[in-house]
């Protein structure tokens, strides 16, 4: 059965993106800083249709183990215009469920990527993205706020951090505005690595 989970990388201050986000500045300029041990790693390139990366080590495992693990994507209106304009062609290989208001004909890449544009909501979203996993897991993408919801619906089952070694002062953060009592949470593994510390965590609905 599909889980439905969160992989993403914050600062030690707890944020997500910093300011100012645009497709003209994705993530509020703040990827070098905070996606560094990512960006390090031949997996994350091979991932996303590119040539790159320095190694192929223990970080590219877990690269590879969470995209080979999720079947369906949602994400926000947010990341996915910043998105648009940059991300290669067929990057996701599976489809893609947008979360926004714009009413939207479904955009079929060549590939296997689809990305459909929901604007109905979370519990539309995830339905149909349960239909697409066909019992994978469904990665709730992002941006910020779109995580937020499914987390405050008591929707999220796992989730992965990365937390850089690094204050941003400012920004997105990932957990503003939750509530604390939706979940009973378990450390399931903590894993070290060069340029961030990964942290697993499952979470149980109250």
């Amino acid at each position: 059965m599909s889980k439905i989970i969160f992989d993403c990388a914050i600062s030690l201050d707890g944020f997500f993106a910093g300011d100012n986000r645009s497709p003209a500045n994705p993530m509020g300029g703040v990827s070098g800083k905070i996606h560094s041990w990512m960006f390090k790693q031949k997996a994350f390139w091979k991932n996303i249709n590119m040539e790159g990366g320095e190694e192929y080590g223990a970080d590219s495992k877990l690269i590879d183990d969470v995209f080979g693990r999720v079947g369906a994507y949602i994400m926000g209106k947010r990341m996915f215009e910043e998105g648009e304009v940059h991300w290669a062609e067929d990057l996701y290989k599976t489809d893609v469920y947008v979360l926004t208001h714009e009413k939207r004909e479904p955009w079929v890449q060549k590939g296997t990527t689809t990305f459909y544009f929901i604007n109905d909501g979370i519990t539309s979203a995830l339905e149909k993205a349960r239909q697409s996993a066909k019992g994978k897991d469904i990665r709730i993408q992002g941006g910020a706020n779109t995580i937020q919801q499914f987390l405050n619906a008591g929707l999220i089952d796992e989730c992965f951090i990365h937390i850089a070694p690094v204050f941003l002062g400012s920004g997105i953060r990932l957990f503003d505005g939750i509530d604390k009592d939706k979940y009973d949470i378990q450390i399931a593994e903590v894993i070290p690595s060069a340029l961030t510390t990964h942290l697993r965590y499952t979470l149980t609905k109250k």
